[in-house]
């Protein structure tokens, strides 16, 4: 014989069911959303005006905002490369040392290799991109010559000996 659950009994006797609100208190919980709803609905804006007066543009200095001091727009680049750099390396080396750790190989040597030799690259590899940069905007811009009437040119070589332990250079021009 099963027993009958207690939340049957109490419906059954006619008692109102527990986690169940009441008939009364579903009525008053309707009549304040309605309420609340009626007041939002008057009192919403469908637009606003700002009647403050405009600041003047002046001769008066900026003032320093709080934040990240001001910089140029390479400088920020810069920035923001190093940080999102910092970043990521912070990912890559905390997974690998996960990675060691949990294999049982966590060697200090292994994780120095490991974890250095794609440091040591990417720093090599940057630097060797900014030097080419560099030497690109260093170039001198290219010269054209235009000449107007004869151009006669020259194809002398030079060729060049030098002997012994005192170096005594002498050059033959052909």
């Amino acid at each position: 014989m099963q027993l009958p659950e207690p939340y049957q009994q109490q419906a059954q006797a006619g008692q109102p069911t527990p986690g169940q609100p009441t008939a009364p208190a579903n009525d008053q919980a309707q009549k304040l959303i309605d309420a609340v709803n009626e007041a939002l609905a008057a009192e919403q804006a469908t637009s606003y005006r700002d009647l403050s007066p405009i600041p003047a543009v002046g001769s008066a200095p900026p003032v320093p905002q709080p934040g990240r001091p001001p910089m140029g727009q390479r400088a920020t680049d810069a920035s923001a490369l190093m940080l999102s750099g910092g970043a990521a390396s912070l990912l890559v080396g905390g997974s690998a040392s996960l990675v060691m750790l949990a294999s049982g190989s966590a060697d200090p040597v292994v994780c120095a290799v490991v974890l250095g030799a794609p440091a040591v690259l990417v720093l090599a590899i940057g630097r060797l991109v900014g030097r080419v940069k560099d030497t690109v905007e260093a170039a001198p811009a290219p010269v054209h010559n235009h000449f107007n009437g004869d151009v006669h040119q020259d194809q002398r070589s030079i060729n060049t000996t030098t002997r012994g332990v005192i170096a005594h250079t002498r050059n033959q021009t052909r």
